[in-house]
């Protein structure tokens, strides 16, 4: 993901410095910011894993905060850049209609891809809940069954 940004971004900078229009390059404009917003989404997933998750990858998380912080530190620089550029080119309103893209991209995304990760989430939480409460049952089952042998 962040590969992808870092690309997207050279190629705007690049564009930006050539005097492209930002029209111009919306291909690389939606996928920086799709990159970046899936980066921000990992680290919240990240925060908040399901059961399953939490259980066998619990010493991933310490890598998955260190990679976000990069990502993320990295990623500000980058849009820190992008602005002056754009700013510079542009002026404020060239600004304010990236940001403007930028949000209506990510509501976007939000609806379309991270409303089904969200939603895969609780479904194997579901599914974790239910086989532990099966197992449970079934133990205890098996020790009564065994206990009534015994008798």
């Amino acid at each position: 993901m962040l590969t992808g940004a870092t690309k997207a971004f050279n190629y705007l900078k690049q564009g930006v410095s050539l005097g492209k229009d930002i029209s111009e390059m919306g291909g690389q404009l939606k996928t920086l910011i799709s990159n970046t917003a899936d980066i921000e989404n990992y680290e919240k997933r990240a925060k908040q894993p399901t059961i399953v998750q939490s259980i066998f990858n619990s010493g991933n998380v310490e890598k998955v905060a260190l990679d976000s912080f990069i990502a993320k530190k990295q990623l500000e620089k980058q849009r820190h850049e992008l602005k002056m550029l754009i700013m510079g080119q542009y002026g404020q309103s060239g600004w304010n209609e990236l940001l403007a893209t930028e949000g209506q991209i990510r509501k976007d995304r939000q609806q379309f891809i991270y409303a089904r990760q969200q939603q895969r989430d609780k479904i194997i939480n579901y599914c974790a809940i239910f086989l532990l409460v099966c197992t449970i049952i079934g133990f205890i089952v098996f020790l009564a069954y065994l206990y009534k042998m015994k008798n």
